[in-house]
């Protein structure tokens, strides 16, 4: 939201109320309250008639700094707030004549008590960035009879901003204006499904808004040299992160708001949808299914889209009796070919459903403050919303899964979650209604999620979803939403993607060939190859199908080579999985995260690392032509075994059977045995393969079991002509040099 015009003036309409000097300051506990005079205190007089700011400043983790800047203090706190953990880390208050330093780790906030007030955030002793004069401020709107409380943070020359979640708009969020608040807006607009008010720059830090409702922020918009962020009320709370890097920072994200469940193996295989309004039942589905085997496509899940129920019944629960007679043995013949079910699902009762009496009796659907459910004809005819803050309607909601869960289903696809009411509406608990606009989605998923863990066990559990907030990593997988079946949508989906992993997203997918239309035959496979190597991968579609052999035969080629690709692809891929549940670092990374030194990396947006070791450039051209970027050392494509110097830009031409996938130096991949299938034995037979090494040089690689535990190591070392590697774990282990090294290796097992 913007307040000024221009440098020296406001907008009209507001009136403002700034930090100016420093007051006094007090201390409780480890937390520091601070006053700030709006006005430089010329004398006595000043205290009369005049105005206050209440600056807190607290620690609930090391490194991690908490801001609560208020105008007027006696407000109501508004619920619900997204849940932090906290650590009690040491905090140190020093002071002289000039300054207070409130420190936690090696992160400190330097308030002034000169007559200009300024707080200045470091990380040991180089500076991140500050506010200063009059950027904590509230702004009465005299038109609206409304008040905003602003943060404005400096950014530094070369500094770029990331993150917010899932946008589509440009990568580097310079120059933006970005709104936090949930929409159903498809993957071409500046609306998000998935809204994140954190946001991390290329100095190493983050910051994230500590509130629930609409936070704006203009991030080098209305001052060029500021992020500014406002949200409505009387006061403004934030959190200060420093992991010193923009990986560390991420990291000290989720160890903050949650790091993510550990996905079952069997989901980092191919799904496949029936799409969303397509004709199909029993027969249609299972040529699906027989079609793939045909063609020897290995193929983990299926899902059930929208159509599993009858329509205008969103959610019954019930599978339509006239396209799904006998729901049970068909369910038990897929699980007997090796299948997962998926089935869709949203949080929405329409009013022909049988379950919308029983939900309104009940109270389980959100209200008027007159007591009426609040309906509308958008979606499904009359529609009611699961009021997730009643306890009954979250009991009430998982019993109804938990019966499909006891026909054999899976995993369920939790839809929507973002066209959630604000205006005029009473929850059971109490909570605020713009707040919990974005928050829904969070208790939404959480019920699926946690039966799902509760009846399948830990490690079982994942959800498809669409809509997430503060926290929602805990709760994966995420996709994309509604992209078009183009190579600009395609783009702008991984743009999106790439985003959300600055915000803690471990887990991540997209609809491969695109949601909307049709896509070309060239599309389809381009968007194959990028589907397979991103941490989870969904055929999927609106109108029309998207089994491969509806595009051209070679599609099915194509398809089948990268499903083989990422099942031999396991042990490392699932290695990276757990690094992202037990750390935080997200599979897929953008390349200023895995890079932060190399200045090329800040803005690229076609590109990324699939974990430590593998770069992934897809192509968006039908002439199959690609330009993307290496940084220093020797690379070698994991498909063509080409060695590439990098150091600068690249320009190659790939047919359809290959891209650039490319093994970062001085890294061992590991290959497992079988590309048959995701989840397996990743220690027995499996292919330790080294990508260029230097001379002198080590790495280390871990291996897990299916179920998360590291049960493998190995290390590799280069001296001269000779590769040394020393394993411990696994059977029937084997190594290889890629880029067609002439070198020894040496290969041992220790006890």
């Amino acid at each position: 939201m913007k307040f000024t015009n221009g440098l020296w003036l406001l907008r009209k309409e507001y009136t403002p109320v700034y930090a100016v000097e420093y007051l006094g300051h007090r201390m409780e506990g480890d937390a520091l309250t601070v006053y700030v005079a709006g006005g430089h205190i010329t004398g006595r007089g000043r205290s009369i008639n005049g105005t206050c700011m209440t600056i807190r400043f607290s620690s609930p983790m090391e490194d991690v700094i908490h801001v609560a800047v208020s105008h007027f203090d006696g407000t109501v706190e508004k619920l619900p707030k997204f849940a932090v953990n906290a650590t009690n880390p040491k905090v140190t208050v020093t002071e002289d004549e000039n300054s207070i330093i409130y420190q936690t780790g090696s992160t400190k906030a330097v308030l002034s008590k000169g007559e200009d007030w300024e707080v200045r955030f470091f990380d040991g002793e180089r500076e991140l960035t500050n506010s200063s004069f009059r950027n904590e401020a509230n702004y009465f709107n005299e038109q609206t009879g409304k008040s905003y409380t602003t943060e404005q943070l400096a950014i530094d020359v070369d500094e770029s901003i990331y993150g917010f979640g899932e946008r589509f708009t440009p990568f580097v969020k310079n120059g933006q204006t970005v709104e936090i608040w949930q929409a159903d807006g498809g993957t071409a607009s500046e609306q998000a499904y998935k809204n994140i008010p954190f946001y991390i720059t290329n100095k190493g830090y983050g910051v994230l808004v500590d509130d629930e409702s609409d936070v704006q922020f203009e991030v080098a918009s209305e001052k060029v040299e500021r992020v500014c962020m406002s949200c409505e009320g009387e006061k403004f709370e934030y959190y200060f992160i420093n992991g010193h890097t923009p990986k560390g920072t991420v990291a000290k994200y989720c160890e903050l708001t949650g790091k993510p469940a550990l996905p079952p193996a069997w989901s980092f295989g191919l799904w496949l949808s029936t799409s969303f309004t397509t004709n199909y039942d029993e027969e249609t589905t299972s040529s699906f299914i027989q079609g793939m085997a045909d063609r020897k496509i290995p193929l983990s899940v299926f899902h059930f889209d929208c159509f599993w129920m009858e329509g205008f019944e969103w959610c019954n629960f019930t599978w339509d009796s006239l396209t799904f007679p006998d729901p049970v043995n068909m369910l038990k013949r897929y699980h007997e070919k090796g299948l997962k079910v998926c089935v869709w699902l949203n949080s929405y009762i329409g009013q022909k459903s049988p379950l919308f009496k029983e939900a309104k009796d009940k109270g389980y659907l959100i209200k008027k403050t007159n007591g009426d459910v609040w309906q509308t004809d958008l979606w499904q005819a009359g529609m009611g919303v699961v009021d997730f803050t009643n306890p009954g309607a979250c009991e009430w909601f998982a019993g109804k899964l938990k019966a499909l869960m006891d026909m054999g289903v899976d995993c369920f696809k939790t839809d929507f979650g973002e066209r959630i009411p604000v205006r005029d509406i009473a929850y059971f608990d109490g909570s605020d209604p713009v707040r919990m606009h974005n928050y829904y989605t969070l208790l939404y998923n959480k019920v699926v999620f946690d039966l799902l863990r509760e009846q399948r066990g830990e490690g079982e559990a994942v959800v498809f979803a669409r809509s997430a907030t503060v926290g929602g990593q805990q709760f994966p997988v995420h996709w994309g939403g509604d992209c078009s079946a183009t190579y600009p949508s395609m783009a702008e989906t991984l743009r999106s993607g790439l985003s959300l992993a600055c915000t803690g997203f471990g887990f991540w997918s997209h609809d491969i060939g695109g949601f909307e239309s049709t896509a070309s035959p060239d599309v389809y496979k381009r968007w194959c190859q990028f589907g397979l190597l991103s941490s989870h991968s969904r055929l999927h579609g609106s109108s029309s199908y998207r089994v491969p052999w509806l595009f051209d035969e070679e599609a099915c080629v194509v398809l089948k080579k990268f499903v083989n690709l990422k099942c031999r692809l396991m042990p490392y891929l699932y290695r990276m999985a757990v690094r992202a549940h037990e750390e935080g670092i997200p599979m897929m990374r953008p390349m200023f995260m895995e890079f932060p030194e190399d200045k090329a990396c800040e803005p690229l947006d076609k590109q990324y690392m699939m974990g430590d070791s593998l770069l992934v450039a897809p192509v968006f051209k039908a002439t199959g032509e690609v330009d993307y970027y290496l940084p220093e050392g020797k690379w070698v494509n994991l498909i063509t075994d080409n060695v590439v110097q990098g150091g600068k830009w690249q320009k190659e031409t790939h047919d359809f059977m290959s891209l650039p996938l490319m093994v970062r130096p001085n890294s061992i991949l590991a290959l497992g045995a079988t590309d048959e299938k995701p989840d397996y034995d990743f220690t027995d037979g499996v292919t330790l393969a080294l990508s260029v090494f230097d001379d002198g040089v080590s790495a280390e690689i871990e291996i897990p079991d299916i179920k998360g535990n590291l049960v493998m190591c190995a290390k590799a070392v280069r001296c001269g002509d000779t590769v040394n590697i020393t394993y411990r774990g696994g059977s029937n282990v084997k190594a290889k040099l890629l880029g067609g090294q002439n070198l020894n290796i040496v290969l041992k097992q220790e006890a």
